[in-house]
């Protein structure tokens, strides 16, 4: 009995050993250090792959210990990305964060692409969140081959892009969101891909209203795009100026509109140069009679649905003040009393 009592004994002190051994093997490398480290797990990647891609890290404390935890953990369901983690986790922790593929520990770069942004504004958000520069970034979306490929794969994307007279294939179809990049090496392609795919979901959403209406996709997003930069701060804001424009196109007027001269000269100013307004650019909608040839800056969801549900009034000219304010009119005459009784001043002019 005495002989089987030590046996006893020796074993439970052998498992504790082994116990205490493995905890502390699969435990933190520095609970101190507190640094970020960027760990990319490729897709299909096993337990046993990932044990060797956080040693390769410095994140793990005992590879055999690791490697027991890998089999024995019940990871079966390990999620592909870019995660943020530091040697004060233990291996259970940032194990179980693959597993789940937990938001909290997923790489969180992103960029942001705001509502009016021209397509060479989205080039430079990009660029600071990637390898390329603003110029590479514009010279690959105005590459037609390449645009070619996304007019496969998008349903929205048609050839009105690639008309000669378009300036750049891509304005105004990429969505204004915030975006978070999980790649850790993000292409050109990825990147433009996450705003196309949010773009399709906004425009499917509308399908059956754009359908219905007697506008292409092409063409909705041109006078939605002139909405946005005219001045949809608020839904009253997006419906008004959209039926102001829907009206001067039924009458086969021009828009009038000075922000589609803007983007002929890449640039956001009121106080425009009469040379500047006499441009013979088929952008310059205060000559072209009808729509431009295409977006000139992203569209927001509150300037699409402004456009499908414009406001049917007789105004045919609007002007906005130095404070914001939108004045409607009816005709000429009203149009330039507004103008003259709320003039801009130098002092605006220049904020």
């Amino acid at each position: 009995m005495k002989k089987l009592l030590v046996i006893l004994l020796i074993l439970v002190l052998a498992l504790t050993g082994g116990i205490v051994s493995y905890l502390n093997g699969i435990g933190a490398v520095d609970s101190s250090d507190m640094q970020d480290i960027t760990v990319e797990i490729p897709n299909g990647s096993g337990a046993s792959a990932i044990v060797a891609i956080l040693d390769d890290n410095g994140l793990v404390k005992n590879t055999t210990c690791a490697k027991i935890n890998a089999r024995i953990g019940g990871y079966n369901s390990l999620q592909a990305n870019t995660y943020i983690f530091n040697k004060s986790m233990t291996l259970s922790e940032m194990m179980k964060a693959i597993n789940t593929g937990d938001f909290n520990y997923i790489s969180k770069v992103s960029f942001q692409l705001s509502e009016g942004f021209r397509l060479s504004q989205c080039a430079q958000a990009l660029s600071k969140v990637s390898d390329y520069s603003a110029e590479e970034i514009m010279a690959k979306w105005d590459d037609k081959d390449y645009v070619k490929t996304l007019i496969d794969k998008y349903w929205f994307l048609t050839d009105e892009i690639l008309d000669k007279d378009v300036m750049h294939p891509l304005e105004g179809y990429l969505y204004p969101d915030t975006y978070f990049i999980t790649d850790a090496d993000p292409t050109i392609e990825s990147l433009t891909e996450m705003a196309l795919d949010e773009m399709d979901q906004e425009l499917t959403k509308r399908k059956a209203e754009i359908e219905a209406s007697d506008f292409s996709v092409h063409e909705f997003l041109t006078l939605s795009s002139i909405v946005t930069k005219e001045g949809c701060a608020t839904d009253e804001d997006a419906t008004h100026i959209s039926g102001v424009f829907v009206n001067r196109l039924k009458k086969g007027m021009s828009l009038g509109s000075d922000v589609t001269v803007c983007y002929i000269f890449d640039e956001d100013r009121v106080d425009l140069k009469v040379s500047q307004l006499e441009s013979d650019s088929p952008y310059n909608a205060r000559k072209v009679q009808g729509l431009i040839p295409g977006p000139i800056c992203t569209v927001p969801a509150i300037a699409m649905d402004g456009l499908l549900n414009y406001d049917k009034t007789d105004d045919l000219f609007f002007y906005a003040g130095p404070d914001g304010t939108i004045y409607y009119a009816k005709t000429n005459a009203e149009h330039d009393k507004n103008v003259a009784d709320h003039p801009w001043s130098e002092e605006d002019l220049n904020q």
